[in-house]
């Protein structure tokens, strides 16, 4: 008797995204997060602060942004033209931790949408053929 072909878990791929997490109006920036922001780009963490912060709520610091055509404002180290994080080994620990789960509900949203369109690059589509 063969043994059934196990399936390949559907995992997701930052690099295929258009940025939805970076769009999120408060990307809180810890202790660590700044310190690493400060020694990437070997600066002081009070200037890191200054340059790349601002109050959020309850005194949290965030992300500045700065202007985007899909999503009104996006993370200052997005990079609109590619569409990717421009300091992903200097990202904060938020950005790092993104979504928290296995998968990416973003990431699933799109694969359905190509999906849809009959996409012959969709991985749901090459799943399904399995």
């Amino acid at each position: 008797m063969a043994k059934k072909k196990k399936k390949e878990k559907i995992t997701y791929d930052c690099l295929n995204c258009p940025g939805f997490c970076c769009s999120y109006s408060q990307i809180p920036v810890n202790r660590r997060s700044l310190k690493r922001l400060a020694k990437y780009f070997g600066i002081s963490e009070k200037k890191a602060r200054k340059q790349f912060t601002k109050p959020g709520v309850e005194d949290e610091m965030i992300l500045r942004h700065h202007k985007d055509e899909y999503f009104i404002s996006i993370c200052r180290f997005f990079d609109r033209d590619e569409r990717k994080c421009t300091i992903y080994e200097g990202r904060p620990d938020a950005c790092r931790e993104y979504p928290g789960t296995p998968y990416c509900g973003y990431y699933d949203f799109l694969e359905i949408e190509r999906d849809r369109a009959d996409d012959p690059n969709s991985k749901i589509a090459a799943y399904i053929a399995d």
